[in-house]
């Protein structure tokens, strides 16, 4: 549910917005695409059913004092990948990427602070996220084929992989991002945005908790991407919906219920000051910036893609390889989760260390 865009239109001064939103003004199979299967799992292609037998060693690993879940997969001894999910989304967003890489990197995807089944702090900063992917990394044996680890990641995450490229280039080998923008609104939008929000039917604000469901079927039949995006490849938004929820008390004490395991006050508590400084220059950037060769994939539907050929500025564009992945919206891996694999084989067997960076 990785939101970089909204439907609202943008205040003054506004680029991108990595809150999550939601709207009612959509089409079905955009609103609620897993609604018609009534709970039950939609069906799904071997390599799909191939991948996710591939169980991943499954832990935790503790950093700033908070525990952070953690998937790997492959041997000890191979390079190794980092891989970092998208916003309100969580490690099991790459459960059939990551063994499809397998055979020759030592893999870990990571759920962030706040998501999935790590622990949720007061206040989320770029910093401590830079500090956790190199605390997981180290500690999943990502380090131990004798090269530091590539990281890669989508949306939300491809924007602390970018962070922590420019930030900490000494941790990495080479960065990849997915389809990946950038920041959110200055203050005083950002309060106004707020305001908007608390007057929307289902949203998690500082004030108002996760909405509880019944049962796991009316859960998923209220699931929906962020940024709103059809799909057809169903099979998919119903794995990781499934794997977005927790059991918890139902609020009128009748029993358990079912909610969405991301921090819902997430978007309240993040610092951006980090990020929003490096991105607009306010603050000066290391002299190494460009020390981590990076490489930006993206979808040819994205919003974002969108957004920036509409003519919106890009902290991107011409500073990277980017390579573009047809008949993808934003959730790459989940429209072409293939070509995805197919593109990030093919890249690093021959990138960084065979091929110029620009």
């Amino acid at each position: 549910m990785a939101n970089e865009l909204t439907d609202k239109p943008k205040a003054d001064g506004e680029t991108y917005d990595d809150r999550p939103f939601h709207s009612d003004n959509l089409p079905p199979e955009v609103r609620a695409p897993l609604a018609p299967f009534e709970g039950a799992e939609p069906p799904s292609p071997k390599w799909f059913q191939d991948a996710i037998a591939q169980e991943p060693e499954r832990g935790f690993v503790t950093s700033h004092g908070a525990k952070l879940e953690v998937l790997t997969w492959g041997e000890l001894g191979k390079p190794g990948l980092l891989l970092i999910h998208g916003n309100s989304a969580h490690a099991d967003w790459w459960s059939f990427i990551g063994p499809l890489l397998a055979k020759d990197f030592r893999v870990t995807a990571m759920s962030l602070a706040g998501m999935g089944a790590s622990d949720w702090r007061e206040t989320y900063r770029f910093t401590d996220f830079a500090d956790d992917a190199e605390a997981v990394s180290r500690s999943t044996g990502l380090y131990d084929g004798g090269r530091k680890p590539v990281y890669i990641g989508h949306s939300f995450g491809g924007g602390q992989v970018f962070f922590a490229a420019i930030q900490r280039p000494e941790n990495m080998h080479a960065a990849v991002l997915v389809d990946t923008g950038f920041g959110g609104p200055p203050p005083e939008a950002l309060e106004e945005r707020k305001k908007r929000m608390e007057q929307i039917r289902n949203i998690p604000t500082a004030d108002r908790p996760s909405r509880i469901y019944p049962t796991v079927a009316a859960a998923l039949a209220r699931f929906r991407l962020m940024p709103p995006q059809p799909t057809d490849n169903l099979y998919i938004a119903d794995f990781i919906a499934r794997r977005s929820l927790k059991q918890v008390p139902m609020a009128d004490g009748s029993g358990m219920g079912w909610t969405w395991k991301f921090d819902p006050q997430m978007w309240e508590k993040l610092d951006r000051s980090a990020m929003t400084s490096m991105v607009t220059g306010s603050s000066p950037e290391p002299a190494a910036k460009d020390a981590v060769p990076m490489v930006h994939l993206y979808g040819d539907k994205s919003r974002i893609i969108e957004s920036r050929r509409a003519g919106e500025p890009s902290v991107l564009a011409g500073r990277m390889r980017e390579i573009e992945i047809p008949d993808s919206h934003h959730h790459v891996m989940i429209d072409q989760p293939l070509a995805l694999v197919a593109a990030l084989r093919t890249l690093l067997a021959i990138w960084p260390d065979k091929t110029p960076t620009a």
